[in-house]
């Protein structure tokens, strides 16, 4: 996989790096953050991006002062390997006591950009693995209700399928422009692609408390939403159409396509890279010292 293999010559820890990278390219979403959380963060490959696009310009700038410098916050589960300029919180997103945290590192502020390249473990079923997935992407948005500010963006994996449309039309509550996108390093194989959400801005008088009650509202009989997304691709005047991009540039590397290995600058044979972080806290830990513990009393 040539994204794979890049992104260990370039020093990220997982090939999704450059699809942030290649987002950012075709939305300018960086401009202007200051504060930034990155949802769901671990290995920490778009806390990387966060860190060399915002944190490190900023460091090594000479008109920049220490308060100047942007607050990068990763959130995940599972714990990760440090990387400069990111602040690490363990927790849950689905909890409002993680939004708390954020804010307090914010110091009372809200941030500009919340991204979360999340997903769970894939059965193989699409409509399963969709449904899954957007329950993750709400669980995303019930944080940001609470840490996002007004006019802020929010960046967020899906999995296409039937139901795309109600999703978009849940997003389009919050955020007057809604826009799935496609990265160049995302393998068309894959039903993955990016909610790119911009302009937050909720309801009148909206409470994050009650984001559930509003979200079970979008296309229902009795709503009273604009959106009606009663099901997938609806026909007549109800008809949502989603606007879908490719970004990256179309002559860079294709996810899909074989690529030649390169020699050595000496001539020899490509010899492949470790990865550059492994997980420090692999949820198949436990699995592998198991097998361990087997091999060695197979052995002795």
């Amino acid at each position: 996989d040539i994204y794979y293999r890049k992104a260990k010559e370039e020093g990220w820890r997982a090939r999704s790096a450059f699809k942030l990278l290649q987002i950012d390219e075709e939305f300018n979403i960086f401009q202007g953050v200051k504060r930034v959380v990155d949802l769901c963060a671990a290995p920490g490959s778009w806390s990387q991006v966060l860190s060399r696009q915002l944190y490190l310009p900023a460091k090594y700038s000479a008109e920049s002062k220490e308060e100047d410098l942007p607050l990068i916050v990763a959130i995940d589960l599972q714990p990760m390997a440090p990387i400069e300029g990111v602040i690490q919180v363990q927790g849950d997103i689905t909890n409002a006591r993680t939004a708390e945290v954020v804010i307090r590192h914010f110091d009372g502020c809200k941030a500009d950009l919340v991204v979360c390249d999340g997903a769970p473990d894939v059965t193989g079923l699409h409509d399963m693995d969709e449904f899954v997935q957007s329950q993750l992407i709400l669980a995303g948005l019930t944080i940001v209700t609470h840490i996002l500010k007004e006019g802020g963006k929010f960046i967020a994996k899906i999995f296409r399928g039937k139901d795309t449309s109600l999703l978009y039309c849940q997003l389009k509550l919050f955020f007057p422009t809604v826009t799935f996108a496609k990265p160049k390093s995302s393998r068309n194989s894959s039903i993955e692609a990016f909610a790119v959400c911009e302009n937050y801005s909720p309801p009148e008088g909206f409470n994050p408390r009650d984001l559930h009650l509003l979200l079970e509202k979008v296309g229902s009989p009795s709503g009273g939403s604009d959106l009606d997304c009663s099901s997938g691709w609806l026909e007549g005047p109800n008809k949502v159409y989603i606007p879908f991009l490719a970004c990256g540039d179309l002559s860079g590397y294709d996810s899909d396509r074989s690529y030649p290995l390169p020699k050595e600058a000496d001539g020899s044979s490509y010899r492949s890279l470790d990865p550059i972080q492994p997980p420090i806290a692999p949820p198949y830990k436990r699995a592998i010292e198991l097998k361990k513990a087997s091999a060695q009393s197979f052995n002795s």
